[in-house]
Parts: structure tokens; C-alpha cells; sequence
């Protein structure tokens, strides 16, 4: 399987943007494609860093959480979109299962830290046939796709029948208390440790790309749609992240 997938070298990176407009407003469509980019290629080198201290390492048991879901045996393979420094594939090797990692963004496959392949690839447009893979995982990137129904219809199409997958992402605790602390924490505190240790719009753009998550009962009917069965939502954390798996029909 890895023989399929072709690794450019790494580049520069191309400087810093992100889909934030200057009037606070959201991008979308190719713009908000090439913004993501960007802006994760500017934010590469200290990544693991600033996420380690905004979550205090949560961010790291809810990868191995999703990986124990996925319920794959030994030498599945499974790929990793949007797999930024390596986190999850570094998980999925731990747990015995065939890594290969696929990221929108050079800058941080340079920055990645694992011995799995690694490609730089379109979530919605993957360079892999249908069928070929035996799982597929993806932390905290949904919200910066340009859509996400067709990123699960591709993701549908290269998962063989019967195959896993295992989807981490940011939510909003249901608790009104646990809520309001969350929402000052995520709007007021990320953005500050961002700016801090590595760039304060990307920072100041990701708490608002909340804004583009459909609620948990619609990303359940997505992946329905897109012919997944036992589609599970777990809440993570009183509700500051969440674990969507489910299976191949």
C-alpha cells in the first residue's frame, strides 16, 4: 500500500494567511482551501507545542481513545488525514496497525515526526483507489475542510466494506457552566498562548472555526448518508471534543 503513495519533497513554507477575513468574517470555497494551507504551513514548527499546552496533553488520550475504537486488527491500514506532525500515525503504529499519513500542508509533513508514509494530498481528492484501505482516522481538521459531506464520501469510497474509521474534533460542552468556562478559555486563552509561542491570527482564526462544525445530530446523519452503519458520537472531556466513529456499509 505505501508503494501507491507518492511524497513530493518538502517546501518553504508560503507565509501566513488563514480564513479569517480582517472584518472577523469566515472564508470558504478555494479560498479558504488555499488560506488553510497556508496557515498551517506557517504554524508547523511549534504545533505539537502550543497544542500540548492548550490541552494539556488531552489531545493526546483522545488519539489513543479513537485509535482503540477503531477495533482493526494487527496490520490493518489505515491512513491518517490531515495528519500534521504525525500524532496519530505515531498511535496507530504503538497499536500494531499499517500508518500512512496525508496532509493538505508540506510545512508540517516536514515538521512530522514519524516513520509512516507520508503524502501530501486533497482530503476530498485522495490518491488512493476505492476500497484499498482498511480504516481511516482524522483529528481536529473537519472544520477547516471546504466541505465536509464530500470529504465523507471520499472517505467512504477508499474504506473496504466492514472497514473503521475514528474522527476527533472539537465541540461544545452541553453543560451551561462547563460551556461558558470552555467558550472563555477557547476564545480569549488560546488565542493569547497563540500568539505567545507561535501566530496570533492562526490562532485567533481556530477557536472561530467552530463556526463551520454542523451539531453533533448532523455529522451523525452526514456519515449515514455517506454509507457508514453504527455511526457513534462519544463526548471527550465534559464535552470539549468529540469521537465520531463508525463503520463501512
Amino acid at each position: 500500500m505505501a508503494d501507491s503513495v507518492r511524497t513530493p519533497p518538502p517546501r518553504a513554507s508560503s507565509g501566513t494567511a488563514t480564513p479569517l477575513g480582517a472584518d472577523g468574517s469566515l472564508a470558504g470555497g478555494d479560498a479558504k482551501r488555499t488560506a488553510v494551507r497556508s496557515m498551517f504551513d506557517a504554524i508547523a514548527p511549534r504545533y505539537d507545542l502550543v497544542n500540548r499546552i492548550m490541552t494539556g496533553r488531552l489531545d493526546v488520550r483522545w488519539r489513543r481513545r479513537a485509535v482503540a475504537d477503531l477495533r482493526l486488527p494487527g496490520g490493518s491500514v489505515v491512513v491518517d488525514l490531515a495528519c500534521g506532525t504525525g500524532d496519530f500515525c505515531r498511535e496507530l503504529d504503538a497499536r500494531g496497525l499499517r500508518a500512512i499519513g496525508m496532509d493538505l500542508s508540506m510545512g508540517m509533513l516536514a515538521a512530522a515526526r514519524t516513520d509512516a508514509p507520508l503524502a501530501q494530498a486533497d482530503a476530498l481528492d485522495l490518491p488512493l483507489p476505492d476500497g484499498s484501505v482498511d480504516g481511516v482516522t482524522c483529528g481536529f481538521a473537519l472544520r477547516n475542510l471546504v466541505a465536509i459531506p464530500p470529504f465523507l464520501d471520499e472517505v467512504a469510497r477508499v474504506v473496504r466494506p466492514g472497514g473503521r474509521i475514528a474522527l476527533v474534533e472539537v465541540a461544545e460542552p452541553t453543560n451551561p457552566l462547563v460551556r461558558f468556562g470552555h467558550g472563555v478559555y477557547f476564545g480569549r486563552i488560546v488565542p493569547l498562548v497563540g500568539r505567545l509561542l507561535s501566530d496570533a491570527d492562526a490562532y485567533r482564526y481556530l477557536p472561530r472555526s467552530v463556526a463551520y462544525l454542523p451539531p453533533p445530530d448532523e455529522l451523525c446523519h452526514m456519515l449515514d448518508a455517506a454509507g457508514f452503519t453504527d455511526v457513534t458520537r462519544t463526548a471527550l472531556t465534559l464535552g470539549a471534543a468529540q469521537l465520531l466513529t463508525a463503520t463501512r456499509g
